[in-house]
């Protein structure tokens, strides 16, 4: 198997993965860079939980269309303008989480509050503007506010996910949206108590080094791959 198509493999299971989970449900994509560097895979408009290999579309980075089925997704130039200024990220996750967004509309800032969530110790920054990422100006600008992160937040809006692989974005955004969840559980039962920041950046300095948590959600993307193409077993309850 070659490079790109072992990325394009990864790209699926991550794909079907986060549909699952409701990370994406219509809305959403994902991207990674390929190996020569100056084009990228992204996941095409409105693709749905079936995708195969043609779904995922080469772009360049010019933010043309080399090949694959289907238009680009309308804010393309998010994956295009951070992959563009972060030559250390290969992949790129935007989504519309439920809880993670709910920090742009409250008066809370989204912090560490478990474990795993130290993994963004050194801070969330929030993208103020709630429209669309369109075109490259709002691409830049969001890119901007990403900075030397691992995420930012879009207001009003999603958030932007970021990782060296695949692996590490999608383990990123699945233990992203699990700290902003567990915040908010927190918060109906008073005021959050946020790990302090000594803490968290000591705690999430370890679990970068160790890569566990990116290890262990992608063997749960492995297993549930798995799960989902063994075929079904007769229903015992129609026998007879």
């Amino acid at each position: 198997m070659s490079t790109a198509d072992a990325l394009i493999a990864a790209l699926l299971k991550a794909w079907h993965f986060l549909y699952r989970r409701g990370f994406i449900e219509g809305f959403g994509h994902i991207s990674a860079r390929l190996s020569e560097g100056n084009r990228f895979l992204l996941a095409r408009h409105s693709l749905g939980p079936k995708a195969d290999a043609d779904d995922f579309l080469v772009v360049d980075m010019d933010g043309r269309k080399i090949s694959g089925r289907g238009d680009m997704p309308g804010e393309y130039p998010i994956h295009l303008e951070i992959l563009r200024s972060r030559p250390d990220i290969g992949s790129v996750i935007h989504y519309h989480g439920m809880y993670s967004t709910a920090f742009t509309t409250s008066e809370q800032t989204l912090r560490p509050i478990h474990l795993m969530g130290t993994l963004f110790h050194d801070g969330i920054p929030i993208y103020p503007d709630p429209r669309l990422v369109s075109n490259s100006e709002r691409g830049v600008a969001l890119a901007k506010s990403l900075g030397s992160h691992r995420a930012v937040l879009l207001h009003g809006h999603g958030a932007a996910i970021t990782g060296a692989s695949v692996e590490e974005s999608v383990a990123g955004a699945f233990l992203f949206e699990e700290n902003a969840h567990r915040a908010c559980v927190s918060a109906t039962l008073g005021k959050p108590v946020w790990l302090d920041d000594a803490t968290a950046a000591s705690a999430g300095a370890e679990l970068i080094k160790s890569r566990g948590p990116f290890r262990r959600v992608w063997a749960l993307v492995e297993a549930e791959n798995v799960s989902a193409d063994r075929p079904r077993s007769p229903d015992s309850s129609n026998c007879c």
